[in-house]
């Protein structure tokens, strides 16, 4: 192998190929956040040929955003069926033919169809196996990361924009969607270099005539599910909707609902906002840019930030911190009307928002592990689908309604204010009932705090011949979670599967267990 390969051990390589991942990551990152909002410089002309108004339009970059929201779930399943590799393959196929097909539109259902359903479901089968793929390449710079690949939204989103002006200046807009559908197939290169990382050598002492048979299926196999599973176990489902059961998940999750209802509102409102304090419309177009360009820096920062031993234990305490450093950030500038107070506000809001955008996905693969972040990351998107579908409709009616934006920034800043504090009040106490309960024989002391809290159960080791429960069958690619695992696992132990609970106990096998179980 070359030297651009990722090295083989015990855990993520943490570079090697993993920073081409990374790379890859960017660009859809990029394309998936920064799309749907670039394609709003050619509502005018929209409106102007199909006769309609401005909110029927903007219903195309809606449903693309509630696509790559809602999908979530579909997407999990897909990726634990088949693997990233052919998801993201077939999400940039979909999301370049569906901005192709807008270009031949005649009607608006017709670029709802295509430019919002089938460019939007194709940018979410690419932006959620992307993440997958980063968590399983890095481990110990995972948040560094994270941080890198986030800061795709603001740089893409920065050149998108003036792209499509001068796309829609030079070829009109069915001319600009047809370029952009080509732009979009960069995806497919993205996807293609998603190959799963090597796993660790197993023991041959251990290995068993279906072991090898498995590691010989697996040598161009992306991330999915064995083949038929050993011993008559049945096969689980590829949704693992049992992660809500945790008590630590259901916090995330309540807590990125409360985030989605107001932390887009003041970006959505800031031009309007400024225009309707007396700032020129030259200027107040300006307060974005300014945005972009901190949360650019502050994304790979934030993400370098958290990647320090003093603070990575405590993610979850620093992504309610950044949290609330928003919500504060909306509340106190409710009342800014000078220039120069917009100025502040977008310098420490665009600080705060891209420490949320670099942290949001790290504390959740820190939460359930990479074996589960799958079905975890799937249906977290789906309820931030619902909150992105409430929270900045909801405004832009009030706005309207009241003709007051003041109410808006304190709402919007209340909303994200809470849902930082309570991330932080809801951690600390699984974090100290988390102390209280005493470790099971199976625990082990060599997993951080964070893991031990809000994954509880998820310990870095396991004894031999024990097999932490799960519920997807046994990845293709390890997670840093279960690459210690003896190898006995793939067999299954049914003292310890939750499926086969009701099953009487077979007789252990001298071949393969190790040790004596307790």
């Amino acid at each position: 192998m070359g030297a651009g390969s990722p090295r083989r051990g015990p855990g993520p390589p943490d570079g090697g190929w993993g920073w081409v991942v990374l790379a890859a990551c960017f660009v859809v990152t990029g394309f998936a956040y920064g799309f749907p909002k670039a394609v709003s410089v050619f509502f005018r002309a929209l409106m102007k040929d199909f006769g309609a108004g401005y909110s029927d339009t903007a219903w195309v970059s809606s449903i693309m955003l509630a696509m790559l929201y809602g999908t979530g779930p579909v997407s999990s399943i897909l990726v634990t069926r088949f693997g990233c590799r052919p998801v993201m393959l077939a999400g940039g196929l979909l999301a370049s033919a569906g901005m192709v097909l807008a270009s031949f539109a005649t009607r608006l259902l017709e670029l709802y169809l295509t430019a919002g359903v089938l460019t939007g479901l194709g940018l979410a089968l690419n932006f959620q196996p992307s993440l997958i793929m980063l968590g399983l390449y890095f481990e110990r710079r995972r948040p560094l990361a994270n941080g890198l690949a986030a800061a795709g939204s603001p740089v893409f989103l920065s050149a998108l924009s003036p792209l499509g002006q001068k796309l829609l200046e030079h070829f009109g807009w069915r001319g600009g969607f047809l370029l952009l559908g080509g732009l979009l197939l960069h995806c497919c290169a993205c996807g293609a270099v998603m190959r799963p990382p090597p796993g660790p050598p197993r023991p041959p002492a251990s290995r068993s005539p279906a072991a090898d048979e498995d590691e010989a299926e697996a040598g161009g196999a992306e991330l999915r599910l064995r083949e038929a599973p050993p011993a008559g176990r049945a096969r689980r489902r590829l949704l693992d909707v049992a992660v809500c059961t945790e008590r630590s998940f259901v916090v995330y999750t309540i807590t990125k609902f409360l985030m989605a209802l107001g932390l887009f509102v003041p970006a959505i409102l800031l031009v309007n906002y400024a225009k309707d304090a007396g700032v020129p419309d030259a200027d107040a177009a300006f307060l974005l840019s300014i945005v972009g360009f901190v949360d650019i820096v502050a994304r790979p920062a934030c993400g370098a930030l958290a990647g320090l031993a003093r603070l990575r234990p405590h993610v979850a305490y620093l992504f309610s911190l950044a949290l609330l450093a928003n919500g504060l950030t909306d509340l106190s500038s409710a009342r800014a009307r000078s220039y120069g107070t917009l100025v502040a506000f977008c310098i420490a809001f665009g600080l705060s928002y891209g420490m949320v955008g670099a942290l949001q996905f790290e504390v959740l693969m820190s939460i359930v592990g990479a074996p589960r972040f799958p079905s975890a990351l799937g249906l977290v998107l789906l309820v931030e689908a619902v909150a992105v579908l409430i929270g900045p409709p909801s405004a832009g009616h009030l706005v309207d309604a009241l003709k007051n934006y003041e109410i808006i920034f304190y709402l919007a800043g209340s909303e994200v204010a809470l849902a930082g504090f309570f991330m932080a009040l809801a951690t600390y106490c699984c974090l100290r009932r988390s102390r209280d309960i005493p470790p099971g024989p199976g625990a082990e002391n060599g997993a951080s705090d964070t893991e031990d809290a809000e994954a509880e159960g998820d310990s870095e080791t396991l004894p031999t011949g024990l097999v932490k429960p799960s519920s997807l069958e046994t990845l293709e690619v390890l997670s840093p979670q279960t690459r210690l695992m003896e190898p006995e696992a793939e067999s299954g132990d049914p003292m310890l599967d939750p499926e086969l609970d009701a099953q009487p106990d077979p007789e252990p096998d001298p071949k393969t267990v190790q040790g004596p179980v307790q």
